[in-house]
């Protein structure tokens, strides 16, 4: 599953030592083991192989240019949401025709940008973008390929904040819209309408929403006799935190080949966190333990800031040490961060050995949506992020200082 292994006690990233890359680098810290990130790619890669679909990495899920360089040097494309995700898939060489560009938002500058690096596909999530997108290309006196998303209206059975395609949320377009899209294909002469794009959500454990949504989707095209090149079911498959059982990448192309196959359709898939997320933890040390009425804490140098999962979805990380201790006794704790906010946790109610001062913890499955989603709230300095191959490590992204902090601000006043 990943590549962060006890060794005499010591956690281990491969044949790194945890401990002695916090000595050198400090925390708080992310650590991402590039071994373990291919491996999940070729899972993924492998279970459709029958097919040989365009797999396209989530760069939302984990944006460091060293873990896109990596993936894309395995043959990965690239699913991007911005401009800034265009920008840093160009520095990571990902090949254009390896790119979609999805988001319900994008701006005029950054299609047209997107259009002159040649992206193959742009999903387009309502008619005004799409009309914007046609007026962008005639400008450049190109033609772009689009897929329409289509929201399905499938529930995904995860978090109401990482859950697409119910018909409340801003996600693509509903069916009648996509069949409209489609009759006025003729309109938008500067695109080429040959794709369909749907995506459920995140964090999702067994095939059926992907199953009911795709079946939905095919229904939709054999009904309305609408002929496309590609198929685009996007990311979502879920990862081991604690005590889920997510289907595998095996299980889940058992499910859903079948259906593709049968079509011919060419297929792509978005996946972001089943790849990055047990690739990476986050470091974090014990600063001071308090004990109150009722109540143990363990105050880190990590906080919400740094690792957001926790207080915006309750999601859950195992928490480990990194050195395994002889005790037996264990206290319940709720590990904090220095954020002025109650809200600011990284767990509430966990079993630890007693924890001392200066003490380092391991937040596991850091690796997807975790430094991506950090920010600079109580004027707190970003984390460092490591990057571990065997028995080297590499600063992949240096911590930031308090210059850092006020880059671009004028005083003016």
């Amino acid at each position: 599953m990943h590549r962060f292994k006890y060794k005499h006690n010591a956690l281990f990233c491969e044949d790194v030592s945890v401990a002695e890359i916090a000595e050198h680098v400090g925390t708080p810290l992310y650590i991402y083991s590039k071994n373990t990130l291919i491996d999940h790619y070729r899972k993924i890669e492998n279970a459709l192989r029958e097919i040989a679909p365009l797999i396209c990495f989530s760069v939302k899920s984990n944006s460091n240019l060293s873990v896109l360089r990596a993936l894309v040097a395995a043959g990965a494309g690239l699913d991007i949401v911005s401009g800034g995700e265009l920008y840093r898939a160009k520095c990571a060489k990902a090949s254009p025709r390896k790119i979609v560009y999805a988001g319900v938002g994008k701006k005029k500058d950054e299609i047209l940008e997107a259009i002159r690096y040649g992206i193959l596909f742009f999903n387009i999530e309502s008619q005004e973008e799409l009309e914007l997108i046609n007026r962008c290309a005639g400008t450049l006196r190109k033609k772009v390929n689009v897929a329409v998303r289509i929201n399905p209206d499938v529930g995904a059975s995860t978090h109401s904040y990482i859950t697409t395609g119910k018909s409340h949320t801003k996600f693509g377009v509903d069916f009648d819209t996509a069949k409209k899209i489609f009759r006025l294909s003729w309109k938008y002469r500067n695109t080429r309408m040959n794709g369909v794009h749907v995506h459920v959500g995140s964090q999702i454990l067994n095939s059926r929403p992907f199953e009911k949504a795709v079946r939905k989707v095919l229904v939709f095209l054999k009904e309305n006799e609408i002929f496309i090149e590609y198929l685009n079911i996007g990311g979502g498959l879920g990862i081991v935190y604690s005590f889920e059982k997510p289907q595998t990448a095996a299980s889940f192309a058992m499910r859903v080949l079948p259906l593709i196959k049968k079509t011919g359709l060419k297929l792509i898939v978005e996946p972001g966190r089943f790849i990055s997320g047990n690739s990476g933890i986050m470091v974090t040390k014990v600063l001071y333990r308090k004990k109150t009425a009722g109540k143990n804490f363990a105050i880190v140098d990590s906080g919400m800031n740094d690792l957001i999962r926790p207080s915006l979805y309750e999601a859950h990380h195992t928490i480990v040490p990194v050195r395994k201790s002889k005790k037996s006794a264990k206290i319940k704790y709720d590990i904090v961060g220095p954020i002025c906010e109650t809200g600011d946790f990284l767990a509430k109610g966990r079993s630890l050995p007693s924890l001392r001062q200066g003490e380092l913890l391991a937040i596991m499955g850091a690796g997807a949506y975790g430094y991506t989603m950090s920010s600079n709230y109580n004027s707190r300095c970003r984390a460092a992020e490591v990057m571990v191959d065997g028995a080297k490590f590499f600063v992949v992204k240096m911590r930031e200082t308090y210059k850092n902090l006020v880059r671009g601000e004028t005083g003016r006043n």
